[in-house]
């Protein structure tokens, strides 16, 4: 049957359906600038939630999703402003050495951080990653395996905070 001539909700409303952004079951650990960053966006929808008009539906049905996402990751966010000791950590940069695809060896580096605040494409991986994961404990000279690949650190960087 063509979904033409499926009947829709009364007012043809179907995103009022739209579902939860999954959270993520892991504990919701922040750096001081992963918890600006939720900040902001719980500040940023609620002003966006304030000027849209009611009579849009599909934008306050996403604000109000993304809204309540953000909240409940606020809520539960677990500030780390700074751990001792020399080994790998949440809110470390570390430098790795692996080789490439063409059997060169490559350095990466990154700051590992919170789920939420995670890119790496711009240096930093979530602490629940395969690689933080494994490096996490480890101190500079140790070789770990990642998806069947062996990673040597080269460098830490503990995070600076007064």
């Amino acid at each position: 049957m063509s979904i033409a001539f499926v009947r829709e909700k009364e007012g043809g409303e179907a995103f009022e359906d739209l579902p939860d952004r999954p959270i993520s079951p892991h504990t919701n650990y922040v750096t001081p600038e992963g918890l600006a960053q939720i900040e902001a966006e719980v500040k940023r929808l609620q002003a966006e939630a304030a000027r849209t008009s009611h009579d849009d539906k599909a934008d306050t049905a996403r604000i109000t999703r993304d809204l309540r996402y953000w909240t409940t990751r606020l809520g539960s966010a677990e500030l780390v402003e700074k751990v001792e000791g020399e080994a790998v950590h949440f809110g470390s940069t570390v430098t790795v050495e692996r080789e490439d695809e063409h059997g060169k060896s490559a350095r990466q580096t990154f700051r590992i951080v919170g789920e939420d605040e995670a890119d790496p494409a711009k240096g930093s991986i979530s602490y629940v990653s395969p690689l933080a994961r494994a490096l996490t404990g480890k101190v500079v000279g140790d070789v770990v395996e990642v998806n069947g690949h062996e990673v040597e650190l080269v460098a830490i960087a503990q995070p600076s905070r007064s």
